[in-house]
């Protein structure tokens, strides 16, 4: 599907923000996307994302230890996206 025929959860554009060593596979700390319809969840997100090119599929490789806040607050992947602005994925937090 041509990313002209996308739309977000809104019809807009959504910010992704990545971190630490998501960031660094992806190669990017965050860029505006426009969603298929069909991504209505974060799981749903995480799957089209590893679609996306190896970095993605590298970086979210084990997408269930992938931490998320939909502007910026934390949710669990079966969290719907709609009305989102921000998402940002993180690797988990180690304590110290």
């Amino acid at each position: 599907m041509s990313s002209m025929n996308e739309t977000g959860p809104n019809g807009n554009g959504l910010k992704l923000v990545y971190f630490a060593w998501v960031r660094e596979r992806i190669g990017r700390s965050e860029e505006e996307i426009v969603l298929p319809r069909e991504v209505r969840t974060v799981r749903d997100l995480l799957s089209w994302l590893k679609g996306r090119g190896e970095e993605y599929e590298m970086a979210l490789e084990h997408d269930d230890v992938i931490r998320v806040a939909i502007d910026r607050e934390h949710v669990g992947h079966d969290e719907a996206i709609a009305g989102a602005r921000e998402i940002a994925l993180f690797p988990p937090m180690t304590g110290g």
